[in-house]
């Protein structure tokens, strides 16, 4: 086990499949002790690392204050939070005047409000230690043009870089960092195995065309960018949105 970690908390969101649960199991293995939170409770059992106790999975709704709260108060302090949980929320692309209201609030409350909420909840204790690191999971959506064709998502991505950028500003001067990783293509759980597949062999060649590196991300590749910002060897980065894409 790595110990640059060693005697650090932290609270990974969207920790039970995919780059949420690659980054949580990379933080537990280099040392931090790792809360890691999910509405998918029955899967957080099988994060490894939560058998010998170096992952909590601690199952909670991160669209709701009051949970943020209670799930900060009983875990809590944390000196690294990562707000991984997100996605699509089971929604395809569809034309605009097509779309629900409630469709758009739940996509952005999971990727946009629970980043809010969140960061909210860690900053006294973060400000009680004069020590923090924050990481938000945006996409290359918030950059430019998202691949799923939703509206709802490519808004929630780009306004986590924006909170990203006015979090850093407020909380610079009490050693806290903040900055966002913006995957590019990861085939990391069902949703995207499924966009993946919709692509047919051509879609799928013309993707890996425009990549520099000719090929699509792994859990891996994000898990490392997300350890490097929250490490003390980035103590002067913040407010930075970091795209890992393979080159684009």
């Amino acid at each position: 086990m790595d110990i640059r970690f060693t005697g650090r908390r932290a609270l990974v969101t969207g920790a039970a499949h995919g780059i949420g649960r690659g980054i949580a199991e990379a933080l537990a293995r280099d040392g931090a002790e790792v809360v890691g939170v999910d509405i998918l409770a029955g899967e957080l059992a099988a994060l490894e690392g939560a058998q010998s106790g170096r992952i909590r999975g601690v199952p909670a709704d991160l669209t709701s204050k009051d949970q943020v709260s209670r799930l900060v108060a009983e875990h809590g302090p944390f000196d690294i939070l990562v707000h991984s949980a997100g996605g699509v929320c089971g929604q395809v692309g569809r034309p605009l005047e097509e779309i629900p209201e409630q469709d758009w609030h739940a996509i952005l409350a999971i990727n946009m409000t629970a980043a809010f909420l969140l960061a909210q909840a860690v900053t006294p204790g973060m400000k009680a230690k004069g020590y923090g690191r924050m990481v938000m999971i945006s996409s290359g959506a918030g950059l430019g043009v998202s691949l799923t064709g939703i509206q709802a998502y490519a808004a929630a991505k780009a306004g986590e870089i924006g909170l990203t950028r006015q979090l850093a500003h407020e909380l610079g001067q009490y050693g806290i960092t903040v900055n966002s990783v913006a995957p590019g293509f990861v085939r990391s759980n069902p949703t995207t195995e499924r966009q993946w597949e919709s692509y047919g062999e051509d879609g799928q060649r013309q993707l890996l065309s425009r990549i520099a590196t000719r090929r699509l991300g792994k859990v891996d590749d994000i898990a490392n960018a997300v350890a490097f910002l929250v490490s003390e060897q980035a103590g002067w980065i913040t407010g930075q949105t970091l795209p890992v894409d393979g080159g684009k």
